[in-house]
Formats: structure tokens, C-alpha cells, sequence
């Protein structure tokens, strides 16, 4: 694959040694305003993050025609969700967006990425930036997953993308691996480690294809059999993962964190892929 020049980007945003790409499972919107396990998971890492001059988000809860890039000088927080608690809707993330970086995207993709100004940040970028990232103050912007294309083209997208972790960059997508509504214990919803027969198998599945780094494997993940067939009944929250995973390199590490069941039909694993440091 030729990789696009990012000639525009490269103007706004000078080269600097890669950032770390993030995957993270989001899980219900609750975990903005609660205290659990996978909140202080999604504290420790923030923590421990280097500031970056910009995050891109790639959400399970924004899909399109073709792809998108959020353009809104300060992106609307967007409460999409129902039935939840007072509190959740008054909660707000006011980072800035970046126009600039926006327009430049779209300009190195040729018409492939356009710019929209009506997106803001859904569930699945704020619930977790709250707590990455509690401040807001660093710049934030989301990629849409385009509904048209397969598996194997959103991974080819993730690609092209991870060069911007070379710009001081960080890549965030969200979503969950396991995720399957329909065939949730609500009895057993906060309680971790928790899963069905059919979902432990996908989680162990998963996890090992992760570690070996086995992408043509976790691409053709409806090839995997029933239990990953349960585990991803619709895409839109598994895609994200294969964003972060087409930046990996030789010389990353990975570490999953977060890594339980829960509600025995969802898994909270999240990943962080960053550089080896010599040693």
C-alpha cells in the first residue's frame, strides 16, 4: 500500500518520536461519573500518558457515509444515550476541537476524509477522555467509520492514520471487542469478570490472536467461529481496534489493561501500543 503524503499536516505539526496508539473499551456510559475498576484503569494510564499536542478518536458511536472529521472549534458533548441518571446528562468535556488539523486531514486524503461541522464528541470519545485526560485541555477531534467499507479497508485506513502518531498524535479508538447487547445479564451488569461460555472462549481467542500480533486473523474475525460470532453481532465496536492495531510496529510494545468480562456478553479490554525505550 502507497501511504499518503500528509504534506498538510506536516506543516501544523512537526515530526517527533512516536506517541503510543490506544485502544480502549469504553463500556457503559455510567463509567463517567462512577468509580470502578476500569475507571481507575482508564486514571492510571492518563497518568501516565505523555501530553499530546492532539487526540483523534476514532468512536463506535459515530458512523457514516465515507469518512469524517470533526471541524467544530469546541465539539459539542453529545449525551447519546437514554435512560440514565440526571447526573450523566450534565456532564460536559470542553475540550477545543482543531479546525486545522481537520481541513489538513482532509486535504492530504484527496477527498476520501471531508470535513464535518455538526459532530461533536459522542460516549464513546468523553466518558474516557474525562478521565485520561480530566483537564480537557488538550485538542480533541473524531473519525467517523465509514459504514461502506469491510474489516480489511478499515485496517488499511488505520494505517494510513498511525502516521500522524509521528506528529506528537495521540490515536485513541473506542469500542468494546466483546459486545453483544442483546444477550446481557442485567443481574450481573457491575459484576467483573462475569461472562458466558461463549464469551470466555472469544476472550481468550481474542487475547492470544492480540499478543501474537495475528492481524489477518483479528481482520477475518467472522472466520474465527461461533463464540467470536456472538462476541462481534455488528461491527461498529470491534472496528476501532483494527485502527490501533495497523500502527503497530516492530518496535512497540503492547500491553492490554482492563482486560475482564462483564455482564457476561461484554468485555472492557483495552490496549496501549507504545515504543520500546533502549535499554
Amino acid at each position: 500500500m502507497n501511504l499518503h503524503e500528509l504534506a498538510n499536516i506536516s506543516k501544523t505539526f512537526p515530526s517527533t518520536a512516536p506517541m503510543p496508539m490506544l485502544f480502549v473499551g469504553h463500556g457503559n456510559p455510567m463509567n463517567a461519573i462512577e468509580e470502578n475498576v476500569f475507571v481507575q484503569g482508564f486514571r492510571e494510564l492518563g497518568m501516565q500518558l505523555e501530553k499530546p499536542k492532539l487526540i483523534v478518536v476514532i468512536s463506535a458511536h459515530w458512523e457514516t457515509r465515507g469518512t469524517r472529521v470533526t471541524a467544530a472549534p469546541v465539539p459539542k458533548t453529545i449525551h447519546d444515550f437514554g435512560g440514565f441518571p440526571p447526573a450523566l446528562y450534565q456532564q460536559q468535556y470542553p475540550a477545543p476541537g482543531h479546525a486545522e488539523f481537520a481541513r489538513a486531514l482532509a486535504a492530504d486524503f484527496g477527498g476520501e476524509i471531508a470535513v464535518d461541522h455538526e459532530w461533536g464528541l459522542d460516549h464513546g470519545a468523553w466518558t474516557v477522555l474525562k478521565h485520561l485526560f480530566p483537564l480537557a485541555d488538550v485538542p480533541v477531534v473524531e473519525v467517523s467509520l465509514d459504514r461502506g467499507k469491510d474489516a480489511a479497508a478499515h485496517y488499511e485506513l488505520g494505517k494510513e492514520l498511525a502516521q500522524i502518531r509521528r506528529r506528537g498524535i495521540l490515536v485513541v479508538g473506542s469500542g468494546n471487542i466483546i459486545h453483544n447487547l442483546r444477550q446481557v445479564s442485567w443481574p450481573h451488569i457491575n459484576t467483573v469478570g462475569f461472562g458466558f461460555d461463549w464469551a470466555e472462549e472469544a476472550h481468550h481467542i481474542f487475547d492470544e490472536l492480540i499478543r501474537k500480533g495475528d492481524h489477518q486473523s483479528l481482520i477475518k474475525y467472522d472466520a474465527l467461529g461461533t463464540a467470536v460470532r456472538n462476541a462481534v453481532p455488528t461491527p461498529e465496536h470491534y472496528l476501532p481496534l483494527l485502527y490501533i492495531l495497523a500502527g503497530q510496529e516492530k518496535k512497540d510494545e503492547l500491553q492490554l489493561f482492563n482486560d475482564q468480562l462483564l455482564a457476561g456478553s461484554l468485555s472492557m479490554t483495552s490496549l496501549l501500543i507504545h515504543q520500546r525505550t533502549n535499554s
